[in-house]
């Protein structure tokens, strides 16, 4: 047994893990990827060092960056996935029956790979008929796309080849995609020790969509815990739920949905920077 180290790179914080065995190991295209075996967390996919997803705790992460805005849209048909290789995103998009069509555009097929062999019970939907998998950049992938309702953006941290995801070009691009009632939801790192980092992404995300919004949740394993999650959208307001909530979650539900916006004056304070931390 030995501890792996993490480095995260905006973040003053180190994070330690018990490792029980590595399982696989190897250098892709694109990044380093791993998967350990902890004690308390189970199996651990691991990118360039940086915990992306645990057996314990996925969930928490996939529910709700997915199942927000899928409630909060009147009919989601057509789906954008772009990012997470390991497929939890597009299993908690595909509870909902109103779903025709999910695209998953991850750049990196070798974390597909290996999310199927050590992560069967996230990337159990990767396969369905109504996915369509695109190896390839997510933001080229966007430009020649319509008739979308949802995009969803699961990618590594604001760095690096998924630099191209966090753009005014990106989301002018989003906007051209989608359907009246479109609407877009990416992560933008913890409130706690990336503040500045969230403020600059509503900044440029209010220069594209009409409604922008922000809400967070606790992910015990990210940087700084306190993960926040930016929202675009043409028209409609993502803290209403307009959906019956059916679908079967372990933590997302119709309570938490309006319980995890941030409260307007807070909001509002944020973004005039009065808040000092």
């Amino acid at each position: 047994m030995f501890k792996f180290l993490e480095e995260e790179p905006f973040s003053p914080i180190k994070h330690s893990y018990e490792v029980e065995a590595i399982l696989h190991r190897e250098k892709s295209k694109f990044q380093d990827i791993a998967v350990i075996e902890n004690r308390f967390f189970g199996k651990m996919l691991l990118l360039d060092g940086i915990v992306q997803i645990t057996e314990r705790d996925e969930f928490f992460y996939h529910e709700m960056l997915t199942h927000v805005l899928m409630h909060a849209h009147p009919n989601p048909k057509r789906v954008i996935v772009i990012g997470g290789g390991d497929g939890g995103i597009v299993r908690e998009v595909l509870k909902h029956k109103t779903v025709e069509k999910v695209y998953f555009v991850e750049i990196d097929e070798s974390v597909i790979t290996v999310s199927r062999r050590f992560f069967p019970d996230v990337a159990q939907a990767i396969d369905d008929p109504r996915v369509e998998i695109k190896v390839m950049d997510g933001a080229e992938f966007v430009k020649n796309s319509t008739g979308i309702d949802l995009v969803i953006v699961d990618s590594t941290d604001v760095i690096g080849f998924a630099r191209t995801l966090f753009t005014k070009e990106f989301f002018d691009s989003v906007k051209n995609s989608m359907t009246e009632n479109g609407m877009f939801v990416t992560h933008t790192e913890s409130l706690h020790l990336h503040k500045d980092i969230v403020i600059e992404m509503q900044e440029k995300l209010m220069k594209t969509f009409p409604v922008v919004d922000l809400y967070t949740a606790a992910i015990a394993t990210y940087p700084g815990n306190w993960w926040a999650f930016a929202v675009g959208s043409l028209k409609l307001t993502p803290r209403e739920c307009r959906r019956p909530f059916t679908i079967e979650t372990k933590f997302y539900d119709d309570e938490i949905h309006t319980q995890c916006f941030l409260t307007k004056k807070f909001y509002d304070k944020l973004l005039k920077r009065q808040l000092k931390w």
